[in-house]
């Protein structure tokens, strides 16, 4: 029977296999599996037929290793030992890289060495708030227009918030053409110092104050910038919009990336919200990293009451085998006597009732302490395993417990979106290091289909 509409599971395989699908953007937070869900989809489309670029920003270079690159540029290189007949190509950004190709593709040869050589482009390219999402959409962009590939995964940069990836572009886009750079961009639409002159005092008043603000070599060095690129900033913009608006296309599908845990769930649920706001097309959810365990049946509290039974059972055996309690004679063992003579005196050793009630102090001790007596030895043994035993109970009910937690966390955000299909990859013991283990996870993603 089918499962509610709202409820069904994901179907990556029918997303992957279905032509009109060309970009699929794998989204969230960071530290939730992404660069591995986007490879291993990139994978499993191109062994389905597909021809695959995979866009990685993660600075890990995790990809390179699975995938058996030695080092990811900002050139799609194709993956050897993809099976069937697809193709799958693979990068990574390259942001810096990316800009100065922006910066010669837009202005001519001199013009273009100023800006590269430019101290403030330099900082601008390196790490400006917002430039590595900026240029993610930019490479997206231009890999899209090429139209080598009939897919293209993308694994959005790693941030702390997932909505970095939709407001950064528009950030930068807004700062590169806003007020403060037209303002600054002025002496140089008029004039160089016929402008400076022109503008007079007010002019002066202002690269006075940011002077003293931002430190007289900086000014100068964002003017010289911003007089390099005056006939670039509109498109800026114009690129960032376009981008956006290919992300809003029927032929694009997102799929937000979390893990079961309550951070990163309610970072995907503000996504999903803003991708509706947004009208840009939600495929579903990838539940990444979740836990199971082959003996669900036995419940947290049934492995925690086995385990305080098994561990009664051995103290008391433990209080026998160390003469602590006699059970035929019914007396209190030397262990618990105030008036027991100390080990090895002469008393001890000559007394008769010592030595035919109970085991010597040197017996009881090299029984539990040496291992060398032959029935005690047989004792502590069997208390070891039960022991044993009831540490890996305790480890089963914490086990259980959070898969617990998991579950509520899941149920909570499908409560609130019931209309999000969702598939769930199972967590592994280590990192995915080959293209066998991302093909494990593909299959993985698969198996929650209708």
């Amino acid at each position: 029977m089918s499962l509610d509409p709202a409820r069904d599971p994901l179907d990556v395989d029918a997303l992957l296999d279905d032509p009109k699908t060309r970009i699929v953007v794998c989204c969230g937070s960071g530290g939730v599996g992404k660069t591995t869900t986007a490879a291993a989809l990139g994978l499993r489309a191109a062994e389905r037929g597909r021809t695959v670029v995979v866009l990685t920003i993660d600075p890990a270079r995790r990809l390179a290793q699975s995938m058996g690159i030695d080092s990811l540029d900002n050139v799609p290189r194709r993956v050897k030992d993809v099976h069937g007949g697809g193709e799958l190509h693979a990068m990574m950004l390259d942001m810096k890289r990316t800009f100065d190709e922006i910066v010669e593709a837009h202005a001519d040869k001199e013009r273009a060495g100023a800006i590269l050589s430019n101290p403030f482009y330099q900082s601008l390219s390196a790490g400006f708030a917002g430039t590595q999402e900026y240029m993610a959409m930019e490479k997206l962009g231009q890999l899209r227009s090429r139209d080598e590939w009939d897919l293209i995964v993308v694994d959005t940069p790693p941030s702390r918030s997932a909505l970095d990836f939709l407001d950064a572009p528009k950030r930068l886009g807004s700062f590169l053409d806003g007020k403060l750079i037209r303002l600054l961009m002025a002496p140089a639409k008029m004039g160089g110092r016929a402008g400076m002159k022109f503008l007079n005092v007010g002019m002066s008043m202002m690269t006075g104050a940011l002077g003293k603000l931002l430190g007289g070599q900086l000014l100068r060095d964002v003017q010289t910038f911003v007089a390099a690129m005056d006939t670039m900033f509109g498109g800026f913009r114009k690129r960032a919009d376009a981008t956006y608006r290919l992300l809003q296309a029927p032929g694009t599908a997102f799929l937000v990336v979390a893990s079961p845990e309550r951070d990163a769930l309610r970072e995907a649920a503000y996504f999903v919200e803003r991708l509706a706001a947004d009208d840009m097309p939600l495929a579903g959810l990838v539940l990444n990293r979740v836990h199971g365990s082959g003996a669900a049946e036995l419940s947290a509290e049934r492995a925690l009451a086995a385990a305080e039974n098994l561990e009664a059972s051995s103290a008391g055996e433990n209080l026998e085998a160390s003469g602590i309690v006699d059970q035929e004679g019914g007396n209190v063992g030397l262990g618990n006597s105030s008036e027991s003579e100390a080990p090895g005196s002469p008393e001890a050793s000559d007394s008769p009732e010592t030595s035919g009630s109970s085991p010597s102090t040197e017996e009881t001790d090299s029984g539990t302490g040496s291992g060398s007596g032959s029935d005690p030895g047989a004792g502590s043994g069997s208390a070891s395993v039960e022991q044993l035993t009831a540490g890996l109970l305790r480890l089963h009910a914490e086990r259980m417990r959070l898969l617990a937690r998991e579950r509520h966390t899941r149920d909570r955000f499908t409560a609130l979106h019931p209309e999000v299909a969702v598939a769930e990859v199972a967590a592994l013991p280590g990192d995915v290091h080959d293209l066998d283990g991302l093909r494990a996870i593909g299959d993985q993603l698969a198996s929650t289909r209708p």
